[in-house]
């Protein structure tokens, strides 16, 4: 990989003020595709889910899906856009295998929703608004796979397959307008937007925006200006970027690149660029010598979409409480402050919790399992806490039975254990395992007895005042019954026979 000279982002930022651009597409949840019948179920065989329709065979027409108009007004209504009352599609011409009829059906100058915005709130609390220029209906492209290069991209590579499966598959694509007066923040206000969206995206149940299945991916724009003018600087765009932090990452990356060649003498090249996620760089793709070389022209075998107002009123009354305000008010019913509400966001776990406690858990002890032993499980599987094999159900029924006093800490991440493990539902899991608290006073009493006979010297210090030393007793006790009795009980009786106080 060609080594490319960067600035450092301090000096960049002296010098440059960063504007950008951000196009992201939103793979919608509809069980057919856009213009077709055909099933959008993932991983199913290789060109098995297709039809003259997304195959662009001479004399089939497409047909609208309605699911797909709905979620994009739901989206637009959301992003505060005005819903157009009159749209069409357009054909979008270019020659590439991974659309079979040669051009995308799209829209163009009359996207369905425009001009809009989205508050995001960055991690020290502030709010930054990013305003939407349209939110448009397409149809994703096929996948192609390169094959025989050692970058699995094209250049190099013997030949490639085509899977026209998700070709036809309904997107949404959603792009601001130019992003100005972030600054050095630029790359944190990229990150915190694509986010606040994808939470978005998700309260709606459009989609379940999963970047790192392609169900979500972002386009950084990102162009420099020398600090105080206003004529933005040639652009790049680094495509199809999947993840948070690849966001920022590639917008950072792509401030210190330009400002290395601009600061060189050189000229910025308007072209599209591949982001790498080794080590956070972008190179080369394409050169885009105009601003959009595409050609565009209307669908002549769609009619054009005229959503009434009436059920564009009825999808804007059924809008879910949008996410950042949702965090806000959950933040004061829980009583964390910022930097936890935002570990708990960053963790992917505020459903989670929110499902915890509705099943009857009270928040602190919902917030304690996901975000400690559950969090911990899943950073040591590599696996995201909603894919994880334990319901929010079986977490507050271990909350209930540590608040019962059947078990304690430790007996309840044993139980936790289990039930990650497939054992069964936490009741199963302390039946199989034994693993309930014991309570019984007289076998207590014995097991008291048995420790402060075998540890007379530190019985005597007890004794003496030294109350301290009675953990010594209690991590006895608690070995002896395998961790199985209550630590505070078994510390008041050890008190009680050695006549100290507590």
């Amino acid at each position: 990989m060609t080594v490319i000279d960067l600035e450092s982002y301090e000096d960049a930022l002296a010098t440059y003020d960063p504007v950008m651009g951000l196009e992201v597409h939103v793979e919608l949840g509809t069980k057919t595709k856009m213009f077709c019948g055909c099933s959008t179920e993932l991983k199913q065989d290789a060109n098995s889910q297709t039809c003259p329709v997304c195959l662009g065979l001479p004399g089939a027409l497409p047909v609208v899906n309605e699911i797909g108009v709905e979620s994009a007004i739901k989206i637009g209504l959301a992003l505060n856009c005005e819903i157009a009352e009159w749209c069409r599609f357009a054909r979008k011409n270019y020659f590439y295998p991974d659309m079979p009829k040669n051009f995308q059906t799209s829209q163009y100058d009359e996207p369905i929703a425009y001009n809009g915005y989205l508050d995001v709130q960055l991690e020290d609390g502030e709010v930054f608004r990013v305003e939407i220029e349209r939110a448009h209906m397409e149809e994703d492209t096929g996948k192609s796979t390169h094959v025989g290069g050692a970058t699995g991209r094209i250049h190099g590579a013997s030949h490639s397959l085509l899977d026209y499966n998700r070709a036809g598959i309904p997107l949404i694509e959603i792009v601001t307008k130019p992003i100005e007066g972030a600054g050095a923040r630029a790359p944190e206000v990229a990150k915190a937007y694509v986010a606040e969206l994808r939470e978005l995206i998700k309260a709606l149940g459009v989609s379940e925006a999963r970047m790192e299945m392609g169900q979500m991916r972002c386009d950084v724009n990102l162009s420099l200006r020398p600090n105080g003018t206003e004529t933005f600087g040639t652009r790049s765009e680094t495509k199809n970027v999947n993840s948070l932090r690849s966001v920022e990452r590639a917008a950072r990356f792509e401030i210190q690149r330009h400002a290395a060649v601009l600061n060189s003498g050189g000229t910025i090249v308007q072209e599209t660029r591949h982001f790498h996620e080794e080590d956070g760089s972008t190179t080369a793709g394409r050169i885009k010598d105009n601003a959009e070389d595409y050609r565009y022209f209307p669908e002549p075998d769609l009619v054009p979409v005229a959503p009434s107002r009436d059920w564009v009123e009825e999808l804007r009354k059924g809008l879910p409480e949008m996410p950042r305000l949702r965090r806000q008010r959950l933040k004061e019913e829980w009583g964390v402050g910022e930097h936890d509400m935002q570990s708990i966001l960053n963790a992917g776990a505020v459903d989670l919790i929110v499902a915890t406690t509705d099943a009857g858990a009270p928040s602190d002890q919902a917030r304690k399992w996901w975000m400690g032993e559950l969090a911990r499980n899943a950073n040591e599987t590599g696996r995201s806490l909603d894919e994880l094999p334990v319901t929010p159900a079986q977490v507050a029924r271990v909350a209930e039975l540590v608040a019962s006093g059947d078990l304690n800490d430790k007996l309840a991440r044993q139980v936790l254990e289990g039930v990650l493990a497939g054992e069964g539902d936490p009741d199963t899991v302390v039946e199989k395992r034994g693993l309930k608290v014991v309570s019984d006073e007289g076998a207590l009493s014995t097991a008291v007895d048995e420790a402060i006979a075998a540890n007379a010297a530190i019985a005597d210090k007890i004794r003496g005042g030294k109350v301290a030393a009675a953990g010594a007793l209690v991590g006895a006790v608690m070995k002896a019954t395998r961790g199985q009795a209550d630590a505070a009980r078994v510390r008041e009786l050890i008190l009680e026979k050695l006549g100290v106080e507590g």
